[in-house]
């Protein structure tokens, strides 16, 4: 038999199998009671740490949340300011093209009246035949006001009797002398005429007159927006003013470099000869179509800036959404979850 020796005497003591058994009991439901409380703790502890976390994390969450809804509602703020603008602008152009239609309408029926006055029997068929010519005649007359604003020290002339290819004669007045002059004619027709550049080349011969515009609302299939054809300048009317400028500073330049006796003869051809070559021609035609293209790029930009205010504003409501939502999934799950400021808003 198994013997126990007690720590206090010494003495030997026999274990029997009932007292072996007894002990042994014992100490299995001491062990059990000391893992259960341990077990308990254990279990206390997790439970606290994970509500701890899942706290911190929610916390973390919608504080994350927030900054990304507020940094999208200032960004979307910011573009909203954009796109005012933006609409603004298009709104004063509009107005603006509407006002200038207008203005040519105006004239167009001023024309009409002082027609309507003089007519006779056979009133509708000459007004038939003359509105084409009443819409070059208001065209003509708003463009001769136009050159009137922009070159104010410049003279504009009647032209001559048995002229019938000009509208305007503008005479260039540089520094108190005139330097030259330009032979303007409008065309505002549906489709485009070759023999127009040959007879106005005529009409600048006769009068002696230093350059020819012709501003017509068509223009040949292989121009765009300006050219050199036989002789004469082409252009829209939207550039008209735009190619006045730049042949009445081509005049002023050549007239200074003939009076200046710093200048030879042979400069002076170099310049005309310039003016006259494709070169110059070139760098006009890029010059009106890199305004052309930036108008429709500003075109398009302002779509594309409509469509990404769209989609940003779709981003924001899914955000806004989904936090709500998310907040209110754990508010279901853990009713003692602290309140935080926004998150059961609307």
């Amino acid at each position: 038999m198994d013997k126990l020796v007690c720590p206090n005497c010494g003495t030997q003591i026999q274990i029997t199998q009932a007292l072996k058994q007894q002990l042994e009991e014992k100490i299995r439901t001491s062990e059990k009671v000391k893992y259960k409380e341990e077990l308990e703790k254990v279990t206390a502890q997790i439970e606290a740490q994970t509500k701890k976390r899942l706290r911190e994390e929610l916390q973390e969450q919608l504080e994350k949340s927030d900054k990304e809804r507020k940094s999208l509602e200032e960004k979307l703020a910011k573009e909203e300011e954009e796109r005012g603008k933006f609409e603004k602008k298009i709104k004063e152009d509009a107005l603006k093209n509407a006002e200038e239609e207008q203005r040519l309408r105006l004239k167009e029926k001023d024309l009409q009246l002082e027609e309507i006055r003089k007519v006779n029997e056979d009133l509708k068929r000459k007004l038939e035949q003359g509105s084409q010519q009443r819409q070059g005649e208001a065209l003509e007359l708003d463009l001769e006001e136009k050159l009137h604003a922009q070159f104010p020290n410049d003279e504009f002339l009647p032209i001559p009797k048995g002229i019938e290819g000009g509208d305007i004669l503008q005479k260039i007045v540089y520094q108190g002398k005139s330097v030259g002059s330009i032979l303007w004619e409008t065309k505002r027709t549906k489709a485009w005429s070759n023999a127009w550049t040959a007879k106005l080349k005529e009409d600048l011969t006769r009068i002696n007159a230093s350059e020819a515009i012709l501003i017509s609302q068509v223009l040949p299939n292989n121009s765009n927006s300006f050219d050199r054809k036989d002789g004469v300048w082409i252009a829209k009317y939207e550039h008209s003013i735009s190619i006045g400028r730049f042949v009445r500073f081509l005049l002023t330049n050549v007239a200074m470099v003939r009076s200046s006796s710093a200048h030879t003869e042979e400069e002076w051809m170099k310049i005309r000869d310039y003016m006259m070559s494709d070169a110059f021609k070139h760098r006009m035609r890029t010059h009106f179509e890199v305004i052309k293209d930036l108008n429709e790029t500003l075109d398009a930009e302002k779509r594309t800036t409509m469509l990404r205010w769209k989609k940003q504003e779709s981003i924001i409501s899914k955000i806004d959404s989904n936090t709500t939502n998310f907040y209110g999934e754990l508010k279901a799950l853990v009713p003692q979850l602290p309140q935080i400021e926004g998150a059961e808003g609307p």
